[in-house]
């Protein structure tokens, strides 16, 4: 073969069209694919891009605040730290842990679970102080990030907790006044997204999106913080000196409504809600409905003397039982036929005197006494689970109900609600709606006061002034609560020792509340103090259990008021006749 020779190679037509329709298609899939990526796929590549090197964090709204009627402090929220982690960055968890554990105090073994894995965001520790941060940042953890939040504190711990209630570990409302007003509360919550660095940290200029939040309403109480406190000592003291369940208090101001103290015992640490004990952590001055027993004939004695039909000088002959529709009843202790006045009935607290003077009026005047008082109606306080107590419509009652409700027993009352009607009778026959917010702080800062308080006309001034001469012999040594008494103030009031309902065979048990309500100074009060012991065992008679409970308290708020000492003595009613 000449080696120069060029040799051609023979090639089919056919084969020629096969590869160049081989390298169309090769070309077209990658142009497709470069379009895809180019046009179609670019706002998603994009926003993956973007979701790498950014993040969205939450801006917690600035919860509103709480406080009392003069501004102190009840419920304030402060800046604390979330602590996070990049666990994929995390070199060694358990040093990582022991070393967060000994800033924070928290437990290790909680802490490696939570740091240990592959999730790029994780939460470890919530709710750090801001010094516990910047401890834990100058060790330069590696994954180890924060996020700003903050944290409910309650200053006072267990001061009015009840009331104020309680926020959740997602700061929102779970009890109280912080459950009932979540929504003013709380705010809007706003929301930034940051660019990050790679290894997870926000870049100090590279924000790249922000919405404000909005700081929640604050909240101003009717509620004197001094006068609490002194409210729920003297009701803690009392509780246990009488091996009591339980107890409330209710401190009004019988011209506006107002409630200058609310108190609850057993109580709790506002700040530590899970350490409570059952059932502690419920308001039972306003939650709870009771039988008000002896508390309550100050009702019957109102209608009394607000249609005419008797005076303080009416007289009754007491025989030792009585009969009403095939029911036997008495007085709480044994006694011959006795002659009192009305005054004598109420100062005695006698049932059956008391039935005798209801059925003066009747049945259908007294149901409308009862109502105007606000038995079984909701007090427009707007607290969550709050009790507006229970009273049979007339057409229910049975041949019983007429003389067993006049004495108290038979229908429900809250210990708010029975404190009120005793404001009605302290403010000239006049019932304020009870109150508990003073006013609100708006977002930009504007206090507004909240809306003015319901009035209703229970009984003239007249019968009121009468009804609290009455009341006056109770507070004497001729009545059942002498231990109420304030040197150099005239009080009016009215001892209760009701019997409760057993809730398994529904008939009275041998437990009572032992009660006291009284107003000071009796000729124009100024403070309503309403206590009541619940199941006492060291004792048993309002009068002598829960009377100086009112007298420690209501001397106190006389002093705070500066309220000067009486002058004029009651007219001093016969008790007998």
């Amino acid at each position: 073969m000449n080696p120069n020779e060029v040799i051609k190679l023979k090639t089919s037509p056919r084969r020629m069209r096969g590869a160049l329709a081989f390298c169309l298609i090769v070309l077209s899939i990658f142009g497709l694919r470069l379009f895809q990526l180019q046009a179609l796929d670019a706002p998603r590549l994009a926003a993956a891009a973007a979701e790498k090197r950014t993040r969205t964090l939450i801006l917690p709204a600035q919860r509103g605040e709480i406080t009392d009627r003069n501004g102190a402090p009840l419920a304030i929220t402060v800046d604390a730290r979330d602590i996070t982690v990049d666990q994929t960055m995390v070199t060694d968890p358990v040093a990582t842990a022991n070393a967060i554990s000994q800033v924070t105090g928290a437990d290790i073994t909680t802490l490696i679970p939570e740091l240990t894995g592959e999730r790029r965001f994780n939460y470890v520790l919530k709710k750090i102080t801001p010094e516990q941060w910047n401890k834990l940042k100058q060790l330069k953890l590696p994954g180890i990030f924060s996020e700003k939040t903050t944290k409910r504190i309650y200053p006072s711990n267990t001061l009015a907790a009840s009331t104020i209630g309680f926020v959740g570990g997602e700061g929102k409302g779970l009890a109280g006044l912080e459950y009932g007003f979540e929504s003013e509360l709380a705010g809007s919550q706003g929301e930034v997204t940051v660019e990050i660095s790679a290894g997870g940290r926000p870049l100090p200029s590279g924000i790249a999106s922000e919405k404000k939040s909005v700081p929640g309403m604050g909240i101003r109480l009717t509620i004197d913080r001094d006068l609490q406190f002194v409210a729920e000592q003297s009701l803690a003291a009392r509780v246990q000196f009488a091996q009591a369940d339980s107890g409330t208090l209710v401190a009004i101001s019988p011209k506006t409504g107002k409630i200058l103290a609310l108190a609850t015992y057993p109580t709790f640490d506002a700040n530590y809600p899970s350490e409570a004990q059952p059932g502690v952590t419920v308001n039972h001055a306003l939650v709870d409905a009771y039988e008000p027993g002896s508390t309550a004939k100050v009702m019957t004695m109102a209608g009394l003397l607000n249609e005419g039909v008797a005076s303080p000088a009416t007289p009754f002959t007491i025989p030792p039982v009585l009969k009403r529709n095939g029911k036997t009843f008495h007085d709480s202790e044994p006694h011959p036929t006795l002659k009192l006045t009305m005054t004598g009935v109420l100062a005695k607290s006698s049932n059956i005197g008391t039935i005798q003077a209801a059925e003066l009026m009747g049945a259908e005047k007294f149901n409308d006494y009862l109502t105007k008082f606000g038995v079984g109606q909701e007090t427009g306080m707007q607290f969550p689970g709050e009790s507006k107590g229970r009273l049979p419509k007339l057409e229910k009652w049975s041949g019983t109900s007429f003389p067993t409700f006049a004495f108290g027993q038979g229908y429900m009352v809250s210990a708010v609600q029975i404190a009120s009607m005793y404001a009605t009778i302290a403010n000239d026959g006049v019932r304020m709606n009870p109150s508990l917010i003073e006013g609100y702080v708006m977002p930009n800062g504007e206090y507004q006061t909240s809306a003015p308080t319901t009035r209703t006309e229970v009984m003239s001034v007249a019968a009121a002034k009468t009804l609290r001469e009455m009341m006056e012999t109770v507070v004497s040594d001729e009545g059942t609560a002498p231990l109420a008494e304030i040197p150099g103030y005239r009080v009016a009031g009215k001892t209760g020792t009701a019997e409760v309902v057993d809730p398994i065979c529904k008939c009275y048990s041998n437990d009572v509340i032992a009660s006291f309500i009284g107003m000071a100074p009796a000729e124009n009060p100024e403070i309503v103090v309403a206590v009541a012991i619940h199941k006492p065992r060291n004792g048993r008679w309002g009068g002598s259990l829960a009377g100086p409970v009112f007298k420690e308290v209501a001397q106190y708020s006389l002093k705070q008021l500066n309220i000067p000492p009486s002058n004029g003595k009651p007219t001093g009613y016969p008790v007998e006749w």
